[in-house]
C-alpha cells in the first residue's frame, strides 16, 4: 500500500462551525447556571437536557458523513454502534447506584436481583470505574466495526448488499438484547440513574456539565473529520468513493482505507452513545432498531453529505422539526419525515448544506468569469487605442 500522511488543515466554513460549538457550549451553561429563573436570558434545564440529545444526535450523523460522503460507504446498521457505546456507559451508571436501588443491593442492579440472579456476570467487572467503561465506549463499537468490516471488506461486499448486511447486524443485536439472559436488563434496558462520577445526573450543574462535554465531542470531531478528510487520507477515500477498481490499480488497498473509515466512524458513534445516556436517562433495545438507523441516514441526506457540516444541520433540523411535530401533530410525524427525504431527494439533492455550498461557489466562478471578461476587454481596447496612435 503506497504510504500517505493523515495531515490536512481546517476549512474556513469548518473554523467557523467550530467556534459557533464553542461559543454554544459555553453560552447555554452560562445562561442555565447564572441567570435568575425569571430572567428572559435564562435556559431552562430541559431545554439543555434537549439541546444536548440534539448534539449526540449531530455526532452521530457526523460519523455517518465520514463514510457515506467520503467513503461511499452507506451503513445502516450504525445505531449498533451508538447503541453499544450507551449500553457501556448505562452499565458504569447502573453500578453508581449500589445500596440506593429498590432492593438494595451493594453489587447487583435491580433487574439482576428481580431475575434472581446470583452474582453479576463478568463481562460487568470493571465498569464499576468510569476509565473502564470510557475505554469499553470506545474499544466495543471499535472492535465490532473492525471485525465486520475485515470481512466485508476483504470480500469486497459493496453497496446495496453491504448496506442490507448492517442492517441485519443490528437487528441480531436488537433481538439479542431484548433477551433477559443476556444480561442488560431485557426489554426495559438500563434506567433509573443516580450519579455519574460523584454527581447527580439529575443536578442541574451535571447537566450544564454533560452538554458542554457533548458540545467538546462535536467540536473534536468535526476537527478531526476535516483535517483527515483535507488529508491525503482523505483524497484516498475519495478515490475509493468515486473510482475503487482505478484506485486499486494505483496500487493502493481500498478494503484498508473503508476499514479505517468504519472503525473511526463506530467509535465516533460510540462517543455519542455514551453522552446521549447519561442526558435522556434510559438506554433500551429500542436503540438497535434498524429504523432509527435510517433516520440517521435521512438527516445526513437532508443536509448535504460529504459536507461535514451538512450532517449536523440536518440532524439538529430534523430532529428539532420531530419535537415539534410529536408534540403538536404527532400522527402527521412520518408523513413529514418522508415528505421531507423525498422534496429533499427531488430538488436539493446535494442537501441544504451542500446546495448553499455549490450556488456559492457557483457565484464566485461567475464573478471571475465576469471580471476576466471586463479585464480582457480593457486590454483589447488599449490594444486597439495603442494602434490607432
Amino acid at each position: 500500500m503506497k504510504p500517505f500522511l493523515l495531515t490536512g488543515t481546517l476549512n474556513r466554513s469548518a473554523t467557523i462551525f467550530l467556534a459557533i460549538v464553542a461559543t454554544a457550549g459555553v453560552l447555554l451553561p452560562a445562561l442555565n447556571l447564572l441567570t435568575p429563573d425569571a430572567s428572559a436570558l435564562h435556559v431552562p434545564t430541559y431545554l439543555v437536557s434537549l439541546f444536548g440529545k440534539y448534539v449526540c444526535y449531530a455526532i452521530l450523523a457526523l460519523s455517518i458523513d465520514l463514510i457515506w460522503g467520503y467513503c461511499g460507504i452507506l451503513s445502516l446498521g450504525h445505531g449498533a454502534f451508538f447503541a453499544l457505546g450507551g449500553y457501556a456507559m448505562g452499565m458504569y451508571l447502573m453500578r453508581q447506584i449500589g445500596t440506593r436501588g429498590v432492593y438494595g443491593h451493594p453489587e447487583l442492579p435491580d433487574f439482576m436481583v428481580f431475575l434472581n440472579w446470583k452474582e453479576l456476570p463478568w463481562y460487568w467487572y470493571g465498569f464499576d470505574q468510569f476509565w473502564f467503561a470510557a475505554l469499553m465506549v470506545m474499544l466495543v463499537p471499535g472492535l465490532l466495526a473492525f471485525v465486520f468490516g475485515w470481512f466485508a471488506f476483504r470480500s469486497r461486499v459493496t453497496g446495496v448488499y453491504l448496506s442490507i448486511i448492517t442492517q441485519a447486524m443490528t437487528y441480531a443485536l436488537l433481538l439479542a438484547f431484548f433477551r433477559n439472559d443476556m444480561g442488560f436488563g431485557g426489554n426495559n434496558g438500563l434506567t433509573d440513574f443516580k450519579d455519574i462520577l460523584g454527581y447527580s445526573v439529575q443536578a442541574d450543574v451535571t447537566r450544564a456539565g454533560l452538554f458542554a462535554a457533548s458540545a467538546i465531542a462535536l467540536a473534536l470531531g468535526v476537527w478531526a473529520t476535516a483535517a483527515i478528510t483535507s488529508s491525503k487520507l482523505g483524497k484516498l477515500m475519495i478515490a475509493v468513493r468515486d473510482a475503487e477498481s482505478r484506485t486499486r490499480f494505483l496500487g493502493y488497498r481500498p478494503e484498508m482505507v473503508k476499514l479505517f473509515a468504519f472503525t473511526l466512524s463506530a467509535v465516533m458513534a460510540g462517543i455519542a452513545g455514551a453522552l446521549y445516556v447519561p442526558q435522556v436517562g434510559i438506554i433500551n433495545p429500542g436503540e438497535f432498531a434498524p429504523a432509527n438507523s435510517i433516520e440517521v441516514v435521512v438527516w445526513t441526506a437532508v443536509g448535504g453529505r460529504g459536507t461535514i457540516i451538512g450532517p449536523i444541520v440536518g440532524a439538529l433540523v430534523v430532529n428539532a422539526g420531530k419535537s415539534w411535530f410529536t408534540g403538536a401533530l404527532p400522527e402527521l410525524w412520518l408523513f413529514a419525515l418522508g415528505g421531507l427525504f423525498v422534496a429533499v431527494t427531488l430538488f436539493l439533492p446535494k442537501g441544504i448544506v451542500g446546495t448553499i455550498q455549490h450556488g456559492w461557489t457557483a457565484r464566485r466562478l461567475l464573478i471571475k468569469s465576469r471580471e476576466e471578461e471586463k479585464a480582457r476587454e480593457l486590454s483589447e481596447k488599449q490594444a486597439a487605442a495603442e494602434a490607432a496612435e
